[in-house]
């Protein structure tokens, strides 16, 4: 299968290099980016071809991964259609809800595959906290998704851009699509910037989410309370911690007992994610993460970010 990457940011040259590690399943045929100072030094150090237009791109591959600004999500994903190339696109997919429902509604009738960029759902470390709470009733959730401040993100929505990885895991493992909801943040330049967001599902179980670009140090971390456990995961330090309390047989005392799992990191989740988009091509299936998933998370995005800006001041 012949692939090509559009958009050679960091996200973009991840995908460069993951596709490069998978030539027993599928040919990195090209990339392209507007920035030809860019295309051609990522093109160079990975010693593939830069291409001089999307469109050039496209007509030489099967599929690719996209991985421009959102803002370019809706129109590079048309020219895929166009193409009848099948696409990964980062998240969030794209800028708003009428560009989502529009690039679904038109993959599917070309019969394009669209498989929403949602990483953290193929981390192996995800993937074990997920199969422990299938056995256990989550009464509450707080997700911390913390970076230090970069001055290239100044004109990005925290939410959409951190805040959104935790939005696609609690959707996926609450699957409510429409839960109560109330955020509050710090706006500069009508953008959040710092993000705290309180959802409560129709099954009466609560999630705090906060993303931040205002710390000095990066933090990962979930907190998850159940009937029988208290759960605190480290993404970063790739720890899970559960804390349970038996009562002793003779005297009754609650005693609590933790655990610790360690999760190896041998196996990255882009290299996941891709052999799981290029296996959807190949055997005609739908993409484990559809169009329609990448489609409810920006809304909740979209409902968190219009809560912010809407409630608090701007600072310039």
């Amino acid at each position: 299968m012949k692939v090509g990457v559009i958009g050679t940011g960091n996200m973009g040259e991840n995908h460069v290099r993951t596709y490069l590690s998978m030539n027993d399943h599928c040919q990195l045929i090209g990339i392209y980016d507007d920035d030809e100072q860019k295309r051609r030094q990522v093109a160079k150090k990975y010693n593939v071809e830069p291409f001089q237009s999307v469109d050039d791109l496209l007509a030489s591959v099967d599929a690719v991964s996209i991985a421009v600004p959102t803002e370019f999500h809706y129109e590079t994903g048309l020219a895929c259609i166009r193409h009848n190339v099948h696409m990964l696109m980062e998240k969030p997919l794209t800028s708003t809800i009428a560009e989502a429902d529009d690039l679904i509604s038109k993959a599917m009738e070309a019969g394009v595959k669209l498989q929403a960029g949602h990483i953290e759902l193929y981390n192996p470390f995800i993937q074990v906290l997920k199969e422990m709470l299938k056995h256990e009733s989550v009464i509450g959730l707080a997700f911390h998704r913390i970076s230090p401040a970069d001055v290239t993100l100044k004109q990005v929505d925290v939410v959409k851009d951190l805040m959104i990885h935790d939005i696609y895991m609690l959707n996926e493992w609450l699957q409510d699509d429409t839960p109560e909801l109330n955020a509050f943040g710090k706006v500069i330049g009508n953008t959040p910037t710092h993000a705290a967001a309180v959802i409560r599902t129709s099954q009466g179980i609560t999630a705090q989410l906060t993303a931040s670009f205002m710390s000095e140090r990066k933090v990962r971390t979930m907190q998850i309370l159940t009937e029988d456990a208290f759960i605190e995961a480290d993404i970063l330090n790739r720890t899970i911690n559960v804390t349970r309390v038996f009562a002793e047989k003779t005297g009754h005392h609650p005693i609590p007992v933790s655990q610790t799992i360690r999760i190896g990191d041998s196996v990255q989740p882009l290299y996941l994610q891709l052999m799981d988009f290029i296996a959807c091509i190949k055997f005609g299936s739908e993409p484990s993460i559809t169009g329609k998933e990448g489609r409810q998370a920006l809304r909740m995005a979209n409902r968190i970010t219009d809560a912010i800006v809407h409630a608090g001041d701007s600072y310039y």
